[in-house]
């Protein structure tokens, strides 16, 4: 850090309520009870017009949340992006590492711990739960390099990965990665209610964001609000691959 070597500048662009793209160069940390010995910056949340809370966590050595991270009515997500984690809920314990994840819902609070000599960084989520008569959601825990994907709407160059149930209507939202090929790109410019919280994995594309046509790569944070026309392709020579949530299996309230 210090003195700018440069002309500040940044790509970062916030237009609230509608989308944002958020740069690592611009991320400050911020203090979250609980975590100790972490670098957290929060990504999305309410006051860019987000319905859930994203963050961006660096767990040093020993870093941990022994207090339990969520509370009563909200449900949590975690995704390794480097390291080891131990995350515990109900008793049970689950090692993560690259590409590992952990649900809780509502009812159970997630507790992580670092297992790296160095550091370990992950995606972290919490958002208002939305409950359904009959239907309760539960832990689900997994690896995304063990998920077998599929092609996304019939584009053999486009694939997706599910990473909670599809089909248990006891799940308000789900996460999923999607994966372009060099040159590929959605089938058109979708336009939905549902919003999503990106990060990106991998490679670089230029992202179609309410209609501004906006550059991304590795390590971009994107949030899309309701009814942002929305669409990418995937350029360079790698693929391009974003974890991304999506509000799901529910009827919009009046």
């Amino acid at each position: 850090m210090g003195y700018p070597t440069d002309l500040l500048s940044n790509r970062s662009i916030v237009k609230h309520g509608k989308y944002a793209l958020i740069t690592p160069q611009g991320l400050v940390n911020n203090v979250i009870p609980g975590f100790e010995n972490c670098s957290m910056s929060i990504l999305g949340s309410p006051k860019m017009g987000a319905s859930f809370v994203d963050y961006i966590v660096t767990m040093h050595k020993g870093g941990k949340n022994s207090q339990g991270f969520g509370y009563e009515g909200v449900e949590t997500f975690v995704y390794c992006l480097e390291g080891k984690i131990k995350a515990r809920a109900k008793g049970e314990s689950f090692d993560l590492e690259e590409g590992g994840y952990l649900y809780c819902p509502p009812s159970e609070k997630m507790y992580l711990e670092n297992l790296a000599d160095g550091d370990s960084r992950c995606f972290l989520y919490k958002q208002k739960y939305r409950p359904l008569d009959g239907h309760e959601p539960h832990i689900v825990s997994g690896n995304a390099n063990d998920n077998e994907g599929y092609d996304y709407e019939g584009m053999v160059n486009v694939n997706l990965k599910d990473l909670l149930p599809t089909d248990d209507l006891g799940f308000d939202m789900n996460f999923h990665i999607l994966t372009f090929d060099p040159g590929a790109s959605h089938g058109y410019i979708e336009t939905h209610v549902q919003e999503h919280g990106a990060y990106l994995l991998s490679g670089q594309g230029m992202y179609n964001l309410d209609n501004d046509w906006v550059p991304v790569k590795k390590g971009d944070y994107i949030f899309m609000g309701p009814y942002c026309l929305q669409a990418c392709y995937a350029v360079g020579r790698e693929k391009m691959s974003y974890v991304y949530s999506k509000d799901c299996n529910r009827d919009p309230l009046l």
